[in-house]
């Protein structure tokens, strides 16, 4: 079995177009900002993503029959990889979570009544939208345990319930909603649960305060659920299949964050080794002084097993293969090396890597939520081995557990 990731040359040119929008284009327009300036920010923003459209790099991993690029996961990991360079690069592309995992539940659950009214606004960037399945009362990574309750009333749904976490909440205009429909399914089984669309603003849905994180108020909303009225035909994806429309979605959109991590943590070691050449302490510079190199090596070849994972992971679901395991793996190693990589570089930086006169400080802010963003890290690390002591007893051996690779 022959494993190649050399980028097509149509694929290598648009790395490179993207490269050099967001480099050349996008990067300098945001610096020029000031600080506070709402307004001139959003004017800025929609500029860049007309900018976007123009140069045919809108919707990268959005068919082309839908106004995307039709790019698969191994290219789209090129992408994501050099949009993500900065903060903004993948809203400028309209590749951003959570629309971008909407976009793609959409595509494949929705009926052609709920595309045209809900999927074809993201696709534009008309909408924007969020994805309400956490819970404060309940484990968020068991969403067999959501309490959010849907009751039927005739042709509509009564909705009662509690969220928190719901990222972008604020700003959307419609909701991905999972609340529970069944209640004759035991408590932890599957099947239990229903997803619903919910046009936003809605008297039910009562905001009540934007969650304040360790990297302060970012758009991950509280959000009460107070009888809510939807009708029959807001139900997306049948009754019932809340749980593997979740879980559906989750698959490639963890893989998607995995993209972006690496960018950062490329980022991050680039400014680790720069910061060791430039620096002068006790007769050398720090590039020469082992515990520095040390540092440098390690970051390095995490950095290079986190992009064989995420582009092995990409390359099975392009080919339709199961791909729970490896994107558990993945979702695990690149958040957890993104922190340690992070982590270093402040280190070799000392106390200006501590400050926020780099960038270094809020990456690290933003790194320690990877790891339980979109399932827990002991959460992967029990399917893991879940699906290993499985492939034993069902092959007699691990092989299919790690890769499935003739190694």
């Amino acid at each position: 079995m022959a494993i190649d990731f050399t980028l097509a040359p149509e694929h290598e040119e648009i790395r490179k177009r993207i490269r050099t929008f967001i480099q050349g284009t996008v990067v300098p327009a945001m610096e020029d900002l000031k600080e506070g300036e709402r307004d001139e920010y959003l004017r800025v923003i929609f500029h860049l993503r007309s900018l976007a459209k123009e140069e045919g790099l809108w919707l990268p991993h959005m068919p082309k029959e839908w106004g995307g690029m039709g790019l698969g996961h191994v290219e789209l990991a090129m992408v994501q990889s050099e949009a993500a360079k900065t903060r903004i690069g993948p809203w400028v592309l309209n590749c951003q979570a959570p629309d971008e995992g909407n976009m793609h539940t959409l595509l494949h659950w929705a009926t052609d009544e709920q595309k045209e009214t809900y999927l074809r606004p993201l696709l534009d960037g008309r909408q924007m939208s969020c994805f309400a399945m956490t819970e404060p009362e309940v484990a968020g990574s068991d969403p067999t345990l959501i309490r959010t309750e849907a009751v039927q009333d005739g042709d509509e749904w009564i909705i009662n319930g509690h969220k928190w976490f719901i990222s972008n909440a604020r700003r959307a205009n419609f909701a991905i909603l999972i609340a529970r429909t069944e209640p004759d399914v035991p408590e932890g089984s599957r099947g239990a649960n229903t997803a619903f669309l919910i046009d936003l603003p809605n008297p039910g849905w009562n905001d009540v305060r934007e969650v304040e994180t360790m990297h302060g108020s970012t758009g991950h909303s509280e959000i009460v659920i107070k009888d809510l009225r939807v009708p029959d035909s807001a139900i997306l994806g049948g009754r019932g299949n809340g749980h593997r429309l979740g879980q559906y979605r989750l698959g490639p959109a963890r893989l998607a964050h995995c993209m972006r991590w690496i960018s950062q943590a490329e980022t991050a070691l680039d400014m680790m080794v720069d910061r060791a050449l430039n620096r002068y302490s006790h007769g050398s510079l720090l590039a020469e002084k082992q515990g520095i190199q040390w540092l440098i090596a390690d970051s390095a070849m995490e950095l290079y097993q986190c992009k064989l994972m995420v582009l092995h992971a990409a390359s099975k679901i392009d080919k339709g293969e199961d791909f729970r395991t490896e994107v558990s793996m993945a979702k695990h190693f690149v958040a957890n090396s993104l922190n340690r990589i992070v982590d270093r570089a402040i280190q070799v930086h000392g106390a200006l890597g501590y400050s926020t006169d780099t960038p270094l400080a809020n990456m690290f802010q933003h790194a320690r939520w990877a790891r339980f963003a979109d399932g827990a890290d002991e959460i992967h690390q029990m399917r893991i081995a879940e699906r290993t002591i499985a492939a034993y007893q069902a092959t007699g051996s691990t092989n299919s557990a790690t890769g499935g690779l003739p190694l």
